[in-house]
């Protein structure tokens, strides 16, 4: 029990640590344009996340892929900003269905990349053989999944108490926090090392 215990808590902190803020940037995206109502569709957004940095880690542990860290430094804060892209055209609008295959590939991608981004450090920090990885990995993927849970509930009372209290629209609220999101991941963007060589 201690055990699933360290690999769970890792995953915790791997979303919900200051200096991942990109993960919570990339969720708050996610579901600022949803409600309580829409539990389930966000409950599978961050399913698709977890399922795709799951796979991605076990490609990497099982030498299937390799990927250059500044390659996926640079597709982190552009799938995030797709994300708040997609919010800013699509706020208010009731026909938002039809694009929400979009949402998921995206979601989906950005596990992926992710896992990526995190299979150097995982791969270093489980020993043991490739098969002795899976139980950590899924312990790992566990702790994630409950981060995200996490991080999507605080962002669903903010919208409500902003929307409720404050008097926002849901439309207003989701172009501001999108607006702010972009505004954070476009330096991000511009600023990253591949640009510089």
């Amino acid at each position: 029990m201690s055990e699933f215990w360290i690999y769970f808590q890792l995953g915790l902190k791997h979303i919900l640590n200051v200096y991942s803020y990109d993960h919570v940037l990339f969720l708050i995206a996610l579901s600022v344009p949803f409600s309580f109502k829409d539990w389930m569709r966000i409950l599978l957004l961050v399913t698709l996340f977890t399922i795709g940095h799951t796979m991605s880690l076990l490609l990497v542990v099982f030498g299937i892929v390799a990927i250059k860290v500044s390659v996926v430094e640079m597709l982190i804060p552009i799938t995030i900003l797709i994300v708040a892209l997609f919010n800013l055209f699509t706020a208010g609008k009731t026909n938002k269905k039809e694009s929400i295959n979009l949402i998921f590939f995206v979601t989906l991608f950005f596990g992926i990349i992710h896992g990526l981004g995190f299979s150097t450090y995982f791969k270093t920090i489980v020993g043991g053989s490739t098969t002795s990885k899976l139980l950590p990995m899924s312990e790992f993927a566990l702790g994630i999944e409950a981060a995200q849970i996490i991080v999507v509930f605080v962002v669903l009372i903010l919208s409500y108490i902003v929307q409720t209290f404050f008097r926002f629209s849901k439309r207003d609220w989701t172009l501001v926090m999108s607006a702010f999101i972009i505004g954070v991941v476009l330096p991000m963007i511009i600023g990253n090392e591949i640009w510089w060589r």
